[in-house]
């Protein structure tokens, strides 16, 4: 198959006014969704968007291309991605479409894509769109356009569909919560769940103004809201990310709990009430600390590619139940088919409850790997592989950090930074080795 052009490891993106983040070319994307798509008999296409002030001009333009095809929108407005994918399977849609840039500050926006069952596109599908993309637009005859609709109340009935998942006497009422809402698209849904549930909760980013969506909050920026835990003598603190896919945790001491630690709590409470199904799908950062307690809890792990539409694909081979990035995303396929940092907090809470346990304690037997990650931003694309003091150090990492280290340099897939992960056993000598490896790329 041929390499994508324009799709990454979650949908589209970039920076809005820059190729592809133009008008021009959602109008081609939404005319390519709705015919690769919108052939199926449902005949319509939710879309939904997140707080940033470019959605709606993205959204319009997108929707133009769509009911271009003779194909209909329904519109969900503001609202967390995941809440797309359960909209696509409640309303019977063709596809459900998600504007949004994420963890990623104002500069940018993006598409997420869920097929007709509310999982994300495979790549055949993908290519199919790109391919589409590149045909001349031609306007239709306007009699056979589709027509445009609204959800009515989509917070409510998103709200409604995380509150069901979880047992109808579920009470929060013994939590002071603070919720971290990145002034995303959680901002209105995540505090009324909390609420509903009887929690005490404090909210931090829940204003958004269009362009402040992740700036100085989040799941990327958790000081804040470690701050505020500490201060008001929380129980946990709860950072989700602009679109609402991701939850980082901060525990009532003021730790930060990743998603791997998440998934392992997880994991380790359904093995005790034997609805595991076989064991954790996590990806090549996942950090060697929680494979092992994995494994010693004999709960078999396997790495999958970045991205958690690559995390649920190998959930949906091996047919297991759980997955994660640690960067927060979270699925429990179980109860959603796609990451929701609301889920897997309510998940965590309800684990809390019935161990009388506090998030702290829940990870007191784990010893995670002393592990560094750094992003450095590109100017220019650059060529990895032509360094010869970097593939020095890639071959003889293990000299310096010991035979249990890692280390991963890849291309972002979402922004235009190289990543780069260090792991050993030795927290000085992974800090001192990673930033040297940044200081690198950074003269190439």
């Amino acid at each position: 198959m041929t390499r994508l052009q324009y799709f990454r490891t979650d949908g589209i993106r970039g920076k809005v006014g820059k190729n592809p983040m133009k008008p021009e070319f959602l109008l081609k994307l939404g005319r390519a969704i709705g015919i690769v798509l919108g052939k199926k008999k449902e005949k319509k296409i939710i879309i939904g968007r997140d707080t940033r002030i470019t959605g709606s001009l993205l959204q319009s333009a997108l929707e133009f291309g769509i009911l271009s095809t003779g194909v209909s929108t329904l519109l969900a407005d503001c609202i967390p991605t995941s809440a797309i994918s359960y909209f696509t399977r409640y309303f019977n849609a063709a596809a459900g479409i998600m504007i949004s840039g994420s963890h990623n500050l104002i500069d940018d926006n993006g598409i997420k894509i869920f097929y007709k069952n509310g999982i994300k596109l495979s790549e055949k599908i993908e290519y199919c769109i790109e391919k589409q993309i590149k045909n001349t637009f031609i306007y239709p005859n306007f009699i056979t356009f589709g027509r445009s609709h609204r959800i009515k109340n989509p917070e409510d009935e998103y709200i409604n569909f995380c509150k069901n998942i979880y047992p109808k006497n579920l009470n929060l009422s013994k939590f002071t919560i603070v919720l971290d809402c990145a002034n995303g698209s959680t901002f209105q849904v995540a505090p009324q769940i909390f609420r509903d549930l009887g929690a005490k909760v404090i909210t931090l980013s829940v204003n958004p103004n269009g362009i402040n969506i992740n700036k100085n909050s989040g799941s990327t920026n958790i000081l804040s809201l470690k701050n505020i835990v500490l201060s008001e003598k929380a129980d946990i603190g709860l950072a989700f990310d602009g679109d609402g896919d991701r939850v980082i945790m901060i525990d009532h001491l003021g730790n930060e709990i990743n998603g791997d630690q998440i998934i392992y709590i997880i994991a380790k409470e359904y093995l005790q009430k034997h609805q595991l199904h076989g064991g954790v799908i996590g990806t090549l950062m996942t950090n060697t600390g929680i494979i092992r307690a994995l494994k010693k809890l004999g709960i078999p792990f396997y790495s999958a590619h970045i991205g958690d539409r690559n995390v649920y694909k190998k959930i949906r081979e091996k047919k297991w139940v759980l997955g994660a990035e640690q960067s927060g995303h979270i699925i429990l396929a179980d109860k959603h088919l796609t990451g929701d940092g609301i889920i897997a907090s309510l998940q965590v809470l309800l684990i809390m409850i019935d161990n009388r346990k506090s998030l702290y304690h829940l990870l007191s037997e784990i010893k995670l790997f002393p592990q560094v990650l750094l992003n450095v931003f590109l100017k220019k694309d650059i060529d990895l592989a032509k360094n010869l003091e970097l593939k020095t150090i890639l071959s003889q990492y293990k000299n310096i950090l010991g035979k249990h280290s890692r280390v991963l340099i890849r291309r972002s897939g979402t922004e235009y930074c190289m990543r780069i992960m260090v792991e050993g056993e030795n927290y000085l000598k992974v800090y001192k080795l990673a930033h040297h490896i940044a200081e690198i790329i950074k003269k190439m």
